[in-house]
């Protein structure tokens, strides 16, 4: 009997193409997975209702959401971390000083600090999901916030970097950045998931292409990275499969010997 295996997958980029479809060969390999007994979980940088749709497709119940804040088991959190309020609270001041809109994210919707802005409707269409943003720009005070989205320039970011200590910017679009706690991670959310299931660092996997994958390409034993991922996830990748248009899941699966 093959031992278990936890096997972690990105969304945007690797499971989801550019026109956010997922492979026929992407859901045969997962379901293969499954039916061999091994773990699978999603690792992503979206809120948790950003991608239902995909989790039930997938038979998936366990997940990383919002880059390592908010992590579930079998559809029960077992970790959360969220933006430290009082910080938070700084950074919307900065935020609107400079006409910067911010969105804001618990594990059930995303609020906004603006009622629209043509930088936030070009960021938040490109994921390309059902359910939009609500104006509503005090949502964040006394609520548990994961992560928010601000949109900025690299300019700006590396202000707002230098300013904000307690929290990290990574960027996932041309106009806009994911706020999330310092030390706050993929990495971090899929060591908090292996610690639960008392499943050893040898035995897990990764897949993913952007930069906030990173770290958990880097934290993992068995990082793939997809064909059309950028450089810098390539370089600390262990393997590297095709494009994800290409059979990449299927072929990274088989490249690491798990299909």
């Amino acid at each position: 009997m093959q031992t278990k295996q936890l096997i972690f997958f990105d969304i945007d980029g690797t499971l989801l193409n550019e026109e956010k479809q997922l492979p026929a060969s992407a859901k045969m390999a997962i379901n293969r997975l499954q039916e061999l007994g091994h773990e699978i979980a999603i690792a992503t940088g979206r809120a948790p209702f950003m991608f239902k749709d995909l989790r039930e497709e997938l038979g998936i119940h366990s997940y990383v959401s919002f880059n390592g804040q908010y992590v579930v088991h079998n559809g029960k959190p077992v970790y959360r971390n969220p933006l430290d309020p009082d910080e938070l609270h700084l950074l919307t001041a900065s935020a609107g000083n400079k006409l910067n809109p911010i969105i804001y994210e618990n594990h059930e919707k995303m609020y906004s600090s603006v009622e629209s802005h043509p930088h936030v409707e070009e960021g938040i269409g490109s994921l390309k999901i059902k359910d939009g943003y609500v104006f509503d720009p005090h949502f964040y005070k006394g609520s548990e916030i994961y992560q928010s989205l601000l949109f900025c320039n690299d300019e700006e970011q590396e202000a707002y970097r230098s300013q904000f200590s307690k929290f990290e910017f990574v960027r996932w679009h041309e106009r806009s950045v994911d706020v999330v706690p310092a030390g706050g991670s993929k990495a971090i959310g899929i060591e908090a998931l292996m610690n639960h299931l008392t499943i050893p660092k040898e035995n897990v996997y990764a897949f993913g292409d952007g930069l906030n994958d990173v770290t958990m390409l880097t934290f993992v034993e068995n990082s793939i990275a997809m064909g059309n991922a950028v450089e810098e996830v390539k370089d600390v990748a262990k393997y590297v499969t095709k494009h994800v248009d290409e059979d990449g899941i299927l072929r990274g699966l088989e490249l690491v010997g798990l299909l």
